[in-house]
């Protein structure tokens, strides 16, 4: 046992103890994905001391130890995974890496996993680290969350996994799992208010300027508009035309099909076919791109950005914000406005 050890819980260590958070590292893992949790964890315990609690203890642990490579090549030194595995583990969080694939095919990381896991109070994922917990069999039959980008891809590769595409977190069980990178900071302050309760977590919210709950879901962040096929292409120019006439509340299907030379049931069939929604419903996301632009760029009322990007009146704007992005245009503008 190291010297650092003598001061840890054991697996029947005293309760009084401090919190063990063990962080998985792998090469090419986001640096953020570890750096942004560590940072509420420590800035939790500072305050925790300041009350005579023991607060958490952070650890960052790899199979083998030594320093690992982040994909922003920023080295972090690492403990070897053997050196926690007789400890009192509360938490174990796992972050992301855009390619996920080696982590993956680590048979030794993952079995790692899969038993420190289970003996856990609880894990957490930050990014794509859900796959690696749905590879660990730790998220079988569990809602999760990941990057908006690739929710698609973690519900293909793991079917009974429950995949909340726009969440900024998931907690279901003793399961937690955060959206793309910087969500891993609000899924850690759900975990300190979970531990400390609402006033400690304020404390730290506030220290660290940050939410203490972000407004809406990660749809915020993704691209509404992106398409779900490489045949979506083919209605660019169409694309292209509704950006220009946005302001024209008029625009519906039979508009968009005469524009684009096709009959409108011919139309709805092949836009739903190739970009994986109804046209009805691209036109009211195009809208709604244009009023977050707007709202973010510029000072115009809300009555006349309805106007200007074809809602017309401005409630139907606010019903479209809500339930896309489930925030009212004038909350979007309070958090996202550049001034």
């Amino acid at each position: 046992m190291t010297k650092t050890q003598e001061n840890l819980p054991t697996a029947t260590g005293p309760a009084d103890s401090p919190r063990v958070v063990v962080f998985l590292a792998y090469p090419e893992m986001g640096l953020l994905d570890v750096a942004g949790p560590q940072t509420v964890f420590t800035s939790a315990s500072q305050f925790l001391h300041e009350c005579g609690s023991p607060g958490y203890v952070s650890l960052t642990v790899s199979l083998d130890g030594g320093m690992v490579m982040t994909r922003e090549s920023t080295g972090i030194n690492t403990r070897p995974a053997r050196e926690v595995d007789d400890l009192h583990i509360d938490t174990i969080f796992v972050p992301g890496a855009r390619n996920m694939l080696p982590a993956l095919e680590d048979e030794a990381l993952v079995s790692w996993l899969r038993i420190a896991g289970r003996r856990a109070r609880r894990v957490a994922s930050v990014c794509t680290g859900a796959f690696l917990l749905a590879e660990a069999d730790l998220l079988c039959g569990r809602r999760a969350t990941t990057h908006w980008k690739f929710g698609d891809s973690l519900s293909h590769r793991y079917p009974d996994v429950a995949v909340e595409t726009n969440a900024i977190y998931v907690h279901d069980g003793p399961v937690w799992s955060s959206a793309g990178v910087s969500a891993g900071i609000d899924l850690s302050l759900a975990l300190v208010q979970e531990d400390h309760g609402h006033a400690l977590t304020m404390r730290v919210a506030h220290h660290l300027v940050l939410y203490m709950h972000r407004p809406g879901g990660q749809a915020q962040f993704s691209e509404l508009l992106r398409t779900q096929t490489s045949d979506a292409g083919v209605f660019a120019p169409l694309h292209a035309w509704i950006e220009k006439h946005l302001g024209d509340y008029r625009l519906n299907v039979d508009i968009l099909a005469e524009h684009a030379h096709m009959s409108p049931r011919n139309f709805a069939r092949s836009y739903k076919e190739k970009t994986g929604q109804t046209p009805a419903r691209a036109l009211e996301l195009f809208r709604l791109e244009a009023a977050r632009r707007l709202l973010e760029q510029t000072q115009t009322s809300t009555a006349e950005i309805a106007r200007k990007c074809g809602f017309g009146a401005e409630d139907r704007m606010r019903v479209a914000f809500k339930r896309h992005l489930k925030v009212s245009p004038s909350d979007y503008r309070k958090h996202f406005f550049s001034r």
